[in-house]
């Protein structure tokens, strides 16, 4: 009888009732792996902290869940524990931390931002951040990167050996667009033109850019709203201290999270997705904004070159003014914003998280020594 291959997985993030990005991931990837696991008669085991929703994941008999609750330290104390009474032949964290007793690992790291711009974040929060990828790049046999970027961040911070890395880029959900629109518009009372960004609040999305972007465009006689999709993070000095100018009353709306189909209604009728950040691991609002036929501006920082492509103008995240040339001539000239709107549809199609779960799946089939 062959040996039983069971490849355990930290589920724990999917749970979440308002999933960002990196939740985001872990659901999509995990659905994307079920597939590949039922060919191969791997067993998937999913490790949750909180009972999932029904219909989270497809119905499987290759599918088994395993709920941990635990109020505190659930990976440090709870997993661990489970790995070491029961470890699976290998165990997959897409979106967390390995815990401190494991079998055969792989992970994924997102990002590094933390690195370059330690001082948007508390500083226990930035030591748990350092301390804790330090710790997954280490023991990990394989680390997943979404982009070269992160990969080459992970070989300058950790000294993570090259080869130990895969860069497995993401996929993504486009948002669904509503045949009608209108009642969406006007629950968040957003009328047309506005242009549009998505990102939780934190200094590190560069949102008081947009500011002095849309207030210089103001100031030339442009009548219209600034958007901002995304639920509270960290405090932005500079962002609050912009949208306290009286020019902004009922120009910015601050909508908080948004749901799919409220995101993409709200993408597909803007003039225009800015997207300034200061770093990204990948940039998944990118690819969102492209598919819903909106013209993307972004600044070229850590992956966004790579996730953008030929489908977005990539413009410095510290000047003002070619961003404003930039949205000038998007209103101006027709074809160059239908240009621009067709490369960002054709680059999207480059991601898919099928194409993303099959190269992880290739690492893991190592783990699980198939």
């Amino acid at each position: 009888m062959a040996w039983k291959r069971i490849l355990g997985i930290d589920a724990s993030r999917t749970t979440m009732a308002h999933p960002t990005g990196v939740e985001r991931y872990a659901r999509a990837v995990i659905r994307a792996l079920i597939p590949l696991a039922e060919t191969e008669g791997v067993q998937l085991r999913l490790y949750f902290r909180d009972p999932p929703p029904h219909g989270l994941f497809p119905d499987s008999p290759w599918v088994e869940h395993r709920v941990l609750s635990f109020p505190r330290l659930w990976t440090h104390l709870r997993l661990s524990w489970e790995m070491a009474r029961h470890p699976p032949t290998a165990l997959f964290v897409p979106a967390h931390v390995i815990p401190p007793y494991h079998p055969p690992s792989a992970v994924t790291i997102h990002d590094l931002g933390y690195r370059y711009f330690p001082q948007t974040h508390p500083l226990l929060q930035r030591l748990y951040l350092d301390l804790s990828t330090r710790w997954s790049a280490a023991v990990a046999r394989v680390v997943f990167a979404d982009s070269q970027a992160t990969r080459a961040d992970l070989i300058r911070f950790y000294r993570v050996r090259p080869e130990k890395i895969a860069v497995a880029y993401p996929g993504y959900d486009p948002p669904p667009v509503p045949t009608d629109p209108e009642s969406i518009l006007h629950r968040f009372r957003i009328q047309r033109p506005y242009i549009i960004s998505v990102g939780t609040i934190h200094p590190r999305k560069n949102f008081s850019l947009i500011l002095q972007v849309i207030a210089r465009r103001i100031a030339k006689g442009w009548e219209g709203q600034v958007v901002i999709v995304g639920k509270p993070g960290w405090p932005d000095p500079a962002f609050e201290r912009l949208s306290r100018d009286p020019i902004w009353a009922g120009r910015l709306i601050r909508t908080g999270y948004a749901d799919d189909e409220s995101r993409g209604a709200l993408l597909s009728q803007a003039e225009a997705f800015l997207f300034p950040s200061l770093y990204e691991g990948f940039g998944f609002p990118v690819l969102e904004a492209q598919a819903c036929g909106v013209p993307v501006l972004c600044a070229p920082n850590g992956s966004l070159r790579e996730v953008a492509g030929e489908g977005a103008l990539l413009l410095p995240p510290d000047d003002p003014d070619p961003w404003v040339e930039a949205l000038d001539r998007l209103a101006c000239d027709p074809g160059f914003r239908a240009a621009l709107i067709a490369r960002g549809h054709a680059n999207r199609k480059r991601f898919s998280w099928e194409a993303c779960a099959r190269t992880i799946w290739e690492s893991l089939r190592e783990l699980l020594r198939l």
